[in-house]
């Protein structure tokens, strides 16, 4: 499954929502990535650029999309990036591919 993490900021009238009413928004971004048979590791608040982001693992890219689209749609939060990470394992396997590539690769320079 491929893992993700996903940035997202609130608009002014969700943040106004949560503080008026305070609710678990991290078993609502679980829920959400559950629905779509992915699985929730971490859900944090952050300051800076975006205010929270949550790291998911989702069965595939449309899944991801999907689920970035879903929550887009419903207004509540702006500003989302979704992007695949990868563990050590797979960052050696990207770069062991990559040799195999640059072999193969002919720069306009060339």
């Amino acid at each position: 499954m491929p893992r993700l993490i996903t940035f997202f900021s609130c608009t002014g009238e969700s943040a106004k929502a949560m503080i008026e009413r305070p609710s678990d928004r991290s078993a609502a971004g679980k829920a959400l990535v559950e629905s779509l048979g992915g699985t929730q590791e971490a859900f944090y608040w952050i300051t800076g650029k975006h205010d929270g982001f949550l790291i998911s693992n989702v069965p595939d890219g449309v899944t991801g999309a999907a689920l970035a689209a879903a929550v887009g749609a419903a207004g509540a939060v702006v500003g989302i990036e979704s992007h695949q990470i990868f563990d050590h394992d797979e960052q050696a396997a990207i770069v062991k591919q990559a040799a195999t590539a640059l072999k193969a690769y002919k720069p306009p320079t060339a």
